[in-house]
């Protein structure tokens, strides 16, 4: 049995961050998914596989569960759930403290970083970021 190594990426709110409404806009949420996905990306893949490939975001799913405000320290916690040829399928929990501010499904697009084709991952890639249990 295989399991998903999960990646927890810090998030620190800051003034560019909050709208009209005195918390964070809801469309930062997406940059910090990108963010954390990509910071899982290159935190488990090899350097040398890590700078072969971009990747393109396809879909995301976002469920507002609470807000963040100015100064919040935020944690996403990142794991991919599967791999299928050149899309990979990530879940995404966003919260402060215990709290969850934000669950996000996503869905994403290998790229070859020379042909900006799109690019299947690997099998023995795609081992860098499960365990076997």
């Amino acid at each position: 049995m295989t399991k998903a190594l999960s990646h927890l990426h810090l998030i620190g709110v800051v003034p560019s961050d909050i709208d009209f409404m005195g918390h964070v806009n809801n469309a930062r949420y997406l940059n910090w998914v990108q963010e954390a996905v990509l910071a899982h990306w290159n935190k488990l893949a090899p350097p040398e596989t890590a700078a072969k490939y971009l990747w393109v975001a396809l879909k995301h799913e976002i469920t507002y569960r609470r807000p963040a405000f100015l100064n919040d320290e935020v944690i996403a916690s990142v794991v991919l759930e599967k791999v299928q040829g050149a899309r990979s399928f990530y879940d995404t929990v966003i919260k402060r403290g215990e709290d969850v501010l934000a669950e996000v499904k996503s869905s994403w697009c290998c790229i070859d970083a020379k042909t900006l084709r799109p690019a299947r991952i690997a099998a023995d890639v795609q081992a860098y970021f499960f365990s076997r249990d």
